[in-house]
């Protein structure tokens, strides 16, 4: 849920460059490309999120009264360039991948065409929008396989970062595979289904936990998750938890049980035990408190007995990482002498931070099994084709490149606002979301588990085209001389 629609969310420098673009008549068509540099979590792969909303905030993007006022009183822009404002709107064309396609590094996730000013105004626009939801996206997704794809709520609103955040950060994990949310407005909002269980108040402000349990059965008796560790998860808890729940049982419902702290591998085995020498097999257990992907591997892989995980802080704030390394960079401009498109390309003394010139189109190549075997990046007037053999180069100019003969070759950039409106109907968040859920569900199914291990992931192959690698390789000798 953003609602912020004021063009003045962007950087201050962008408005300055704005308008030097516009004394010196510089408002050329040009070609931007938001791409990352590296995968968050030190993981083989991300997954793209916040480009549906980014196109939303675009197709609205104004200055008002109010901001050409601000801007005025800020003493540094020309009555002139403020008149110019007042008509502001994106007329460019914006190209994108699907959202919740898993993404690596150095493909343009975002190509940009419109003229200088627009494309200028639009960069942190564009990298807010994207580079967050698609951290918490990747985050998620990395906790959903780390459980064997076990439901997981998302607990984590009051952690995130603000009110934004909150909605952001519900909004992408539910990309990521997260089942449902702790987050009430999110359900509304996006369609996202709603989870709760107790908190340990509700326990605490009981004359006894048998008595919490038994009060919360009575009221909600088809939804009842007793949270065990108030006082003593095997004590007391989960034996309160087996009186509650068996009560419930002769009634024809069903309960489960939560644990919060404690030794998270004991504890589940311990209440297993207990629920199942009861005679409550069916009984599920559920757990949170401060999980991480790589503590819910070891937990899978030691065998706990856990049907489902609450995730909070380390889901919802990018936990040991807190940004998204993604860059918005000049790709190509018009030449005012020739009046044709040509390439554009940032060098650095660190090669990683050198961009791929050009106008490029991303393509993903698969087997005849459907997985997943290579992203290539093409100049926009190239084509792949199944059932071709091409060769392909590693993109930091070195001796590294493949051949390949593709099953399949499916374009990843599709064009979806010409002239400042989306080519289709805009969906129902609710509607979107699930498409983009099931783009990440259904796509990660086509990679290699070598590529989404948690630990030590196979990098998986993003290679630039010889007609791009031979204009990079120009582009490069020319500056060095």
């Amino acid at each position: 849920m953003n609602n912020i629609t004021s063009a003045l969310f962007t950087d201050f420098y962008e408005l300055t460059m704005a308008q030097g673009y516009w004394k010196e008549n510089m408002n050329q068509k040009v070609v931007f490309d938001m791409f990352f540099r590296r995968n968050p979590f030190n993981g083989g792969f991300s997954i793209l999120a916040g480009n549906e909303t980014l196109m939303d905030i675009i197709t609205n993007f104004r200055f008002s009264e109010d901001d050409i006022k601000y801007l005025a009183e800020q003493k540094i822009f020309e009555q002139g360039f403020l008149d110019y404002l007042k008509d502001f709107k994106f007329t460019g064309d914006l190209y994108t991948m699907d959202e919740g396609t898993v993404i690596f590094p150095q493909e343009p996730l975002v190509r940009i065409h419109a003229n200088l000013i627009e494309a200028q105004i639009l960069e942190a626009l564009v990298l807010n929008h994207v580079n967050f939801q698609s951290l918490i996206a990747t985050k998620t997704a990395r906790i959903w396989l780390a459980s064997k794809k076990a439901p997981i709520m998302e607990f984590g609103l009051r952690r995130a970062q603000g009110p934004d955040g909150g909605m952001s950060a519900t909004r992408a994990s539910y990309i990521g595979g997260a089942a449902g949310t702790s987050n009430t407005l999110a359900g509304k909002e996006y369609g996202i289904p709603v989870m709760g269980t107790m908190a340990h108040s509700w326990i605490m402000s009981h004359g006894s936990e048998l008595e919490a349990f038994r009060e919360y059965a009575k009221i909600y008796p088809t939804n009842s998750v007793f949270l065990i560790d108030t006082y003593d998860t095997l004590k007391s808890g989960i034996k309160n938890a087996i009186i509650a729940g068996g009560e419930l049982v002769e009634k024809g419902y069903n309960f489960g049980v939560r644990l919060d702290s404690g030794d998270i591998s004991y504890l589940t085995r311990e209440v297993r035990k207990e629920l199942d020498r009861a005679g409550y097999p069916q009984a599920k257990i559920s757990v949170s408190n401060e999980l991480t992907e790589e503590i819910i591997t070891t937990l899978v892989a030691g065998g706990a007995p856990i049907n489902s995980w609450g995730v909070g802080t380390h889901m919802v704030t990018g936990g040991n990482e807190s940004s998204f390394t993604g860059v918005y960079k000049l790709a190509a401009r018009n030449d005012k002498a020739t009046g044709e498109m040509v390439p554009a390309m940032k060098f650095s003394d660190n090669p990683a931070k050198t961009t791929n010139p050009g106008i490029k189109n991303v393509y993903r190549l698969y087997d005849e099994n459907g997985m997943a075997l290579a992203d290539i990046l093409s100049l926009e007037d190239e084509t792949i084709e199944a059932g071709k053999e091409y060769r392909y180069y590693h993109p930091m100019v070195d001796y590294r490149q493949f051949t390949c003969k593709a099953a399949k070759v499916e374009p990843l950039l599709k064009k979806r606002l010409e002239n400042g409106q989306r080519v289709t109907p805009r969906l129902p968040d609710s509607e979107q979301l699930k498409i983009s859920r099931t783009t990440m569900q259904s796509q990660l199914e086509a990679f290699d588990e070598s590529y989404k291990r948690i630990l030590n992931p196979h990098i998986y192959k993003v290679s630039l085209t010889e007609k791009l690698m031979e204009l990079k390789k120009d582009f490069i000798e020319r500056n060095i001389r």
